[in-house]
């Protein structure tokens, strides 16, 4: 059976896009961002983003185009071991380890969404009254577990359609969708007063927060960067092995982490004003994943027209939910497809089961979510791009060179070489070096053996891309 492709190259980036934002930039982004000092956490996330993000996005992106299958053949065909297939096939477990809790947030978002939709028809959304105790109520128990059980169907749905019939189709109509309705609340949030508040602080630039919280900040904004492009799990790895020869790697991971990073600050632009409009402190919301509802929630019964509001802001976050979940569940589906051989229909019910089990533990456990969502999936993101980043840099080698320069005209060659070197000695040392730090090692002593490290993997690169046939 011939393996499905991109109908069309504006698909490939709305499904890759689609993938990145989702709940990264609507949920995650608006309270790390207040929980780790506004504006100082913003320009140190756009930084890694641009530094780290799109180079090892064009890492996954080479792996994919160049073998034509998911993570796991890609990284055994193009080394020709089994052991790198091992390693490959830890991505499936990442995948499903983010769709466990995913769906359990995506089933919280289309609560709130069902409850805000009714409200429209006569009266107020429950959640209007105590907005707290209504999140505390819907976010653990019986009723987590149903409503991702339901986004987790949804979810299937798309992936069951196919590639150009399922995710294709849906993403080009849910990202537009996404980007129209965010820029509407963004327009309509600075007409309301105080805004001008919520924007200092968003987007005021204080360089003494970075100077004395730099390692405090660099933590969560790396991992926020990962999470957001959907780095490390595989799903551009997958995405890209839908790919034709003739696109640009380099123009398209570009674009992508453009689009991306306007939607998080797009809606940085609508949750932050609406905030300080009716004198929310962002900081004093509750910290963790229930800010972001409780925060609004109280926001929203304040304001005219607030349930319409309400609606339409959910509405805004389910479609982008689902663009991401879709991507999660692709990553086992197509290891099953192109390893086994395996229906979509039998790979997608399989997998879909393994989450429906998974997820509904993380539901009724609220302690098990919060380590699924937090440091699991900081260590497997991290893990997994490191892996991916070393070996397109010295497994690969001038292959990925080769790769990376097709279809991107004389720049993409001219950026070939410095790119390398970067996702396979500079990136993985910064990865490991902020990992270190999230989990507490002492930046003192973590930062000159890494400073070490990289001086002599540098020497030990530049060496090797002497040799003609060096795999850096």
């Amino acid at each position: 059976m011939a393996r499905e492709t991109w109908a069309t190259r504006l698909g490939f980036i709305l499904a890759a896009v689609g993938s990145a934002v989702g709940l990264g930039n609507i949920w995650r982004f608006p309270w790390q961002t207040a929980e780790n000092g506004g504006s100082a956490f913003l320009v140190v996330y756009l930084g890694i983003v641009l530094l780290v993000g799109v180079p090892g996005l064009l890492g996954e992106f080479v792996i994919g185009r160049r073998a034509n299958k998911s993570p796991v053949g890609a990284l055994r065909e193009l080394s020709g071991s089994k052991r790198w297939g091992f390693v490959g096939a830890f991505s499936v477990i990442t995948g499903l380890s983010l769709l466990s809790f995913y769906s359990v947030v995506g089933g919280w978002i289309l609560r709130y969404l069902l409850e805000s939709g009714a409200a429209v028809l006569g009266g107020n959304p429950a959640y209007f009254t105590n907005p707290g105790q209504y999140f505390g109520g819907v976010s653990a128990g019986t009723d987590a577990a149903l409503f991702h059980l339901l986004f987790l169907g949804l979810t299937g749905l798309i992936v069951l359609a196919g590639i150009r019939k399922g995710i294709e189709l849906g993403t080009k109509v849910m990202m537009p969708a996404v980007l129209v309705l965010l820029l509407a609340l963004a327009g309509w949030a600075a007409t309301q007063p105080n805004a001008a508040a919520g924007y200092a602080f968003f987007l005021r630039f204080d360089p003494s927060v970075i100077t004395e919280n730099f390692f405090a900040i660099l933590g969560p904004a790396a991992g926020q960067a990962l999470f957001t492009l959907s780095l490390g799990a595989g799903t551009m790895v997958t995405y890209s092995s839908y790919l034709g020869e003739d696109r640009s790697l380099p123009l398209d991971g570009s674009a992508i982490a453009v689009l991306n990073t306007s939607v998080g600050v797009i809606t940085g632009l609508v949750v932050f004003p609406l905030l300080f409009s009716q004198g929310i402190d962002p900081t004093a919301t509750g910290t963790g994943p229930g800010a972001l509802f409780v925060g609004l929630a109280g926001a929203f019964s304040q304001l005219p027209a607030g349930t319409l509001i309400a609606t339409t802001f959910f509405a805004v976050v389910t479609l982008a939910a689902l663009s991401s979940s879709i991507s999660m569940l692709e990553i086992p589906v197509a290891f099953l497809v192109d390893e086994y051989g395996v229906s979509r229909r039998a790979a997608v019910l399989g997998m879909a089961g393994i989450v429906a089990v998974t997820g509904t533990v993380c539901a009724f456990n609220p302690g098990i979510f919060s380590f699924v969502a937090g440091t699991l999936v900081n260590i497997l993101l991290t893990t997994g791009l490191v892996a991916f980043l070393l070996f397109v840099g010295w497994v690969m080698g001038r292959d990925a060179i080769e790769e990376f320069s097709s279809g991107a005209g004389s720049l993409g060659r001219r950026l070939g070489t410095p790119w390398l070197f970067a996702v396979g000695v500079v990136l993985p040392l910064f990865l490991v070096f902020t990992l270190l730090t999230h989990f507490g090692v002492d930046t003192n002593i973590g930062f000159w053996p890494t400073v070490g490290l990289t001086v002599v993997a540098s020497v030990a690169a530049f060496l090797g891309l002497r040799q003609p046939n060096s795999v850096v």
